[in-house]
């Protein structure tokens, strides 16, 4: 089925702003690099707040997938699995078009938590999070959100790293301090 035009302009969007930043890209950017006009954008969008939300929603759902799907494709175990999580990020910052977390940019251009912005990307971490307690839950941890919230921290902190070019391989060194978290953390 061929994507509408909201879709295809949302999916466009989310590459400028993912690429340029929010506050960067105005609606001439936008407009430009979209090939769709502004007087189109705000037929679908009243405001480049709620374009932003949508193409945010639309990389929680994207990404959220890939990351569940990669994880358990490269590993069996619910254990096991949340190491992979460091792996599939390994992959990701190897790609030429990785330019960080979206997520992580928007909270940092939006900042007051009650701006729908921030809460869009808050919930995405929400949501992260709750597949990695589900993983340490099925992995057995008598306290999965903690496991949970500690391998989140390694990830966040391997993205950042990964686009600030400070460590040559971030993931991998994340993945390394995840095998000490979960060795030390109890199971039932």
């Amino acid at each position: 089925m061929r994507p509408s035009k909201r879709d295809e302009l949302v999916r466009k969007a989310l590459v400028v702003f993912y690429n340029h930043g929010f506050h960067a890209a105005g609606m001439d950017l936008v407009a430009a690099e979209t090939g769709i006009s502004k007087t189109s954008i705000y037929k679908h969008f009243r405001t480049k707040e709620e374009l932003i939300l949508a193409t945010l929603r639309l990389r929680d759902e994207n990404f959220r997938n890939w990351l569940m799907r990669r994880t358990a494709a490269l590993a069996g175990s619910p254990y096991e699995q949340l190491l992979a999580i460091f792996d599939a990020h390994g992959e990701w910052f190897a790609l030429p078009e990785f330019c960080g977390c979206m997520f992580i940019k928007a909270s940092a251009e939006f900042q007051d938590p009650c701006h729908p912005i921030h809460e869009q990307s808050a919930q995405h971490q929400r949501l992260l999070l709750d597949f990695q307690g589900k993983l340490a839950r099925d992995a057995g941890f008598t306290d999965p959100d903690c496991v949970a919230h500690k391998i989140w921290i390694l990830t966040q902190g391997a993205i950042v790293a990964a686009v600030m070019r400070v460590r040559e391989n971030p993931a991998i060194e994340a993945r390394s301090m995840a095998e000490i978290v979960l060795a030390s953390a109890p199971r039932a």
